[in-house]
């Protein structure tokens, strides 16, 4: 079983998502808490799994809560629950490493698959010490919740498309690579690289195959 805490202040959502994790099969509630204090408490004692995390809490932010895990080394995934869908927030919270980012009010559908591709990964890193790069490239890909309700591009995720497309604009390049946006942005390469073929299928960038004496290919993509 996943252990799972959530960070939630109010009383009725810390209900709904406690409900929501009920309904997922292989998690279990660890502990649901509102406020960040009692969250370090509880991580002293034992960590979870997995934190559901809240980023407006009274008086704090789950961002400074995020940023002080990772300061602290702590080894626990974490995905983040908020109403705030601004790019800036979206870009911090993979920048420190979410697994996921889930705007309020959200779907159980769009819960259930969060957590689901979060089980995949979970197992799979914990039951090899070694994994191939197609196996890697399929759980990576796997992150990307399509949204279905808005009828975004199938396997894409909107708001990693337009962090990415954000950084692009805002970085006047005159042209890059894959590897330079997700150095910039710390998101996974073959990531970037998916959704910058699909700008590309949009006719918002375009590409240059650059052939060295020696190794692969370079794509070069610039904005049209």
């Amino acid at each position: 079983m996943i252990k799972v805490m959530i960070v939630e202040d109010d009383p009725m959502v810390r209900e709904i998502n406690s409900k929501f994790l009920e309904r997922v099969e292989g998690f279990a509630l660890y502990k649901a808490v509102s406020n960040l204090d009692d969250a370090k408490k509880i991580i002293s004692i034992k960590k979870p799994d997995l934190i559901l995390l809240d980023v407006y809490l009274p008086k704090e932010n789950g961002i400074d809560f995020l940023k002080w895990i990772r300061g602290q080394e702590i080894d626990i995934d974490i995905i983040l629950i908020t109403a705030d869908k601004t790019i800036e927030r979206v870009q911090e919270a993979f920048r420190y490493g979410v697994v996921d980012y889930l705007i309020k009010p959200f779907s159980f559908e769009r819960f259930k698959e969060s957590l689901t591709q979060f089980k995949d990964r979970y197992y799979q890193f914990k039951k090899n010490e070694v994994i191939e790069q197609k196996d890697l490239d399929k759980l990576i890909s796997s992150s990307n919740v399509s949204q279905n309700e808005d009828d975004f591009a199938k396997g894409l995720n909107k708001y990693t498309y337009r962090a990415i497309w954000n950084e692009i604009e805002k970085g006047n390049y005159e042209d890059f690579t894959a590897e330079d946006l997700a150095e910039r942005l710390g998101i996974a390469r073959v990531t970037v690289r998916r959704y910058l073929e699909y700008m590309e299928k949009e006719n918002k960038i375009g590409k240059l195959v650059e052939y060295g004496k020696v190794g692969r290919p370079q794509h070069k993509y610039h904005k049209i």
